[in-house]
């Protein structure tokens, strides 16, 4: 009963077999080519018919090296591994190798539990005269979405149900706009991902004070979002209130994130969920933050910096620098004051 519960609710792998994915990735096979894959699963976890992964790759500090034990024990049927491990692996496995299995069994995992296509559009949603669809036949738009006139949306867009997509706004090609997403004032790249919940476009909170009262500042900028970004659910990212606000392409965010009006965030960054970034905050390329970091009005940070958790940020952070800490600083300095505060509470 319990394998039948479970099955509902794990995707269903496609077929395919070793030799296939050696063809499709590039990889070397040693043993059986006609080897069915029925799925993917934790080396130490893994049964007969699935494919399972071993690396001694340290990409960083979160990748942890398994004993080789459980390399030479696992049940695994195929096995994607490096050339110099592949002499521990179970002698009757079929071996996928690989420099990099890290790498490739995150491509595995896309082409085996690929979403089948949807196409389509539901009668239920409510598209407004004027909506430019390029290629019509490759869409799909999910049952009471909403569509406003003057919207472009490219080919192979996916529009869930619920979904709202105000006038103007363009969508880009694969992009994939998930369940009560909401955008508006705002162009989305190709190979995108909204999801559910996530609210694009809307004023950002923008007031100034004149006369002993708070008068709100009107926002006529956009948000313009480059290719491949990730933006998670329930994520706010405001409109500029002058100039746009800008996501660059690669960019992950994680959910409950707030991005602010005007505010620029470069290639290939990661935020992770309830980062926190006030108007005009400039983040380079390939930053990271971590979870719950709050960034200060106008503050910069530098190409490559990276933020520990929970810290607040209120002053520029060159590029390449690490900070933590609240207020933020270099990451030895903060880990000196700590050092000190703790050896002082023990006296």
């Amino acid at each position: 009963m319990m394998k039948l519960i479970k099955s509902l609710f794990m995707p269903a792998a496609s077929k395919t077999t070793a030799g296939a994915l050696a063809v499709k990735f590039g990889l070397e096979l040693r043993g059986n080519a006609n080897e069915p894959v029925r799925g993917v699963a934790p080396i130490a976890d893994a049964k007969a018919g699935q494919l399972a992964f071993y690396s001694t790759e340290q990409n960083s500090n979160a990748f942890k090296i398994l004993p080789i034990e459980v390399l030479q024990k696992t049940r695994a049927t195929v096995i994607l591994v490096q050339p110099e491990q592949a002499k521990h692996a179970p002698k009757n496995a079929t071996l996928l190798i690989t420099d990099s299995p890290r790498g490739n069994i995150v491509k595995i995992l896309g082409e085996i539990y690929r979403e089948k296509p949807r196409f389509g559009i539901s009668k239920n949603a409510n598209i407004e005269r004027g909506v430019f669809f390029r290629k019509k036949r490759t869409t799909y738009v999910g049952q009471f979405a909403t569509i406003e006139r003057g919207a472009v949306i490219e080919p192979g867009a996916k529009i869930y149900p619920y979904a709202y997509i105000g006038r103007n706004v363009v969508i880009g090609r694969n992009t994939i706009v998930q369940t009560g997403a909401h955008i508006e004032n705002a162009t989305v790249g190709a190979d995108c991902v909204i999801n559910a919940g996530a609210v694009i476009g809307k004023d950002g909170f923008g007031y100034t004070r004149q006369n002993g009262k708070n008068i709100f500042i009107p926002h006529v900028g956009r948000v313009v979002i480059g290719e491949r970004v990730s933006v998670g659910a329930n994520t706010c990212i405001d409109r500029g209130a002058m100039t746009d606000t800008k996501i660059g392409d690669g960019t992950k965010i994680d959910n409950l994130c707030q991005i602010a009006h005007g505010v620029v965030v470069g290639n290939e960054c990661f935020l992770a969920s309830g980062v926190g970034l006030a108007g005009g905050v400039v983040v380079g390329d390939r930053a990271l933050l971590g979870g719950h970091v709050g960034v200060a009005n106008g503050v910069h940070i530098g190409n490559d910096a990276s933020v520990g958790a929970n810290s607040g940020v209120f002053r520029n952070i060159p590029d390449g620098e690490s900070h933590m800490g609240y207020p933020a600083g270099p990451g030895m300095e903060f880990m000196r004051h700590y050092a000190w505060l703790k050896k002082q509470t023990k006296k």
